[in-house]
């Protein structure tokens, strides 16, 4: 493991501690794990330096207890003085419940993040360093103002930075440019795209990665930079769908598709991947998948980073039974519903190793520009998958 030449090189910035908040917790203990795998493997050095290294556990226990109205509170049940800090949220974790006024009220991404700072506020300052694991970049999709609107994403990571967070850790952040409103702290942005292909191959195992039957698509402008760099690494051919909208109207806080028109190469007879950081509703998505069917593509893969699925499976069902779609992957870094683990079509692309490894390099202060660019692994893994 990368951890060993970690370790060869540096201390770490301070003794680690983590807290993954009730909205993560499955998947905080999966990076605990492999934390303390990584550190029983690389710690061969008995001296004083190292004393407070190896633990069998990193988790920081707390509670976020509420009252009868709502309201609530953080509590550390145990010390975080002087240590490195990473608190882990997720903000569409929409399962969650508390009682208001005895009524049941599911947890919205607003109560996640105040839970975020009241943990924050709980550490007191007492902390060395604190970094905040956000997968789902709050209010990422408000990251921009059209006339008179708030811009929420920029007041959050401002307000954060001002609470004493030093680093924001993030994935496939749908603008990255958000990050101008912090421009002098720290922001990362980290992608799935090595898990993407090895849950990919590993499921397909008859795909073929060549010009004449592969293709990835973009289904908007938005989300070109990831077809971009996707087809240069696999050396395949990329087109992108360009949405028309109706600008006049406003539906669910957003403007309506009219169409989608598609731009590249002919599809027929090619396998299909459709990439983006998203799956909210899926109907912008399936109509993509169904064009391409249209089109005589072959297979369609969905590679998501965070599948919401805010109205359900019934819609990805129905296509998956007429063919429009052949594999959905998404990742475990927001709530997925156990309906999902079910389905035929349903791949889950493990992030939690991954997450560890960021982890163990930033409580190194190490470089982490290896981690951020799969590209080397993503070919390694390629030419392993022609060999078999």
């Amino acid at each position: 493991m990368a951890n060993i030449k970690i370790l060869e090189q540096t201390l770490p910035k301070a003794p680690l501690k983590i807290i993954a908040l009730e909205s993560c917790k499955e998947l905080g203990q999966k990076v605990n794990d492999y934390i303390v795998k990584f550190r029983k493997e690389a710690l061969t050095d008995p001296s004083a330096s190292f004393a407070d290294y190896k633990h069998e556990n990193y988790l920081t226990d707390h509670s976020c207890p509420r009252f009868g109205s709502g309201e609530a509170k953080a509590t550390l049940l145990e010390s975080v003085r002087g240590k490195d800090l990473f608190i882990i949220v997720d903000v569409c974790n929409h399962s969650l419940t508390y009682t208001v006024n005895g009524h049941t009220n599911y947890m919205s991404p607003d109560d996640h993040y105040q839970d975020l700072k009241r943990v924050i506020s709980a550490a007191t300052g007492k902390a060395n360093r604190i970094s905040v694991i956000m997968p789902f970049l709050y209010e990422s999709r408000q990251h921009k103002r059209t006339k008179r609107e708030s811009l929420d994403c920029a007041l959050a990571l401002e307000e954060l930075m001002n609470m004493g967070v030093e680093n924001i850790i993030t994935f496939d952040a749908h603008d990255p440019r958000v990050q101008n409103a912090i421009p002098l702290e720290g922001f990362d942005n980290f992608g799935p795209q090595y898990q993407f292909m090895k849950a990919l191959l590993r499921n397909v195992p008859d795909l073929k990665i060549n010009k004449d039957h592969l293709m990835i698509v973009s289904p908007d402008e938005g989300a070109m930079h990831r077809a971009v760099y996707f087809s240069n690494v696999l050396g395949v051919d990329m087109g992108m769908f360009y949405k028309r909208r109706d600008y006049s109207t406003i539906i669910n806080g957003k403007n309506p598709i009219v169409a989608h028109e598609f731009l590249g190469d002919d599809v027929a007879g090619k396998d299909v991947i459709i990439i983006d950081d998203m799956i909210a509703s899926g109907e912008s998505m399936l109509d993509v998948a169904k064009k391409l069917k249209e089109r005589n593509a072959n297979r369609v893969f969905v590679c998501t980073t965070f599948g919401l699925f805010t109205e359900g499976f019934a819609k990805f069902d129905e296509y998956y039974e007429k063919g429009y779609i052949n594999k959905v992957i998404t990742t475990n870094l927001t709530y997925l519903p156990p309906a999902a683990m079910a389905k035929p079509y349903f791949v889950v692309a493990d992030m939690s190793k991954y997450l560890a490894l960021i982890i163990d390099s930033l409580n190194h202060d190490m470089s982490i520009g290896d981690v951020m660019v799969p590209t080397e692994k993503i070919r390694t893994l390629l030419e392993k998958y022609q060999e078999k």
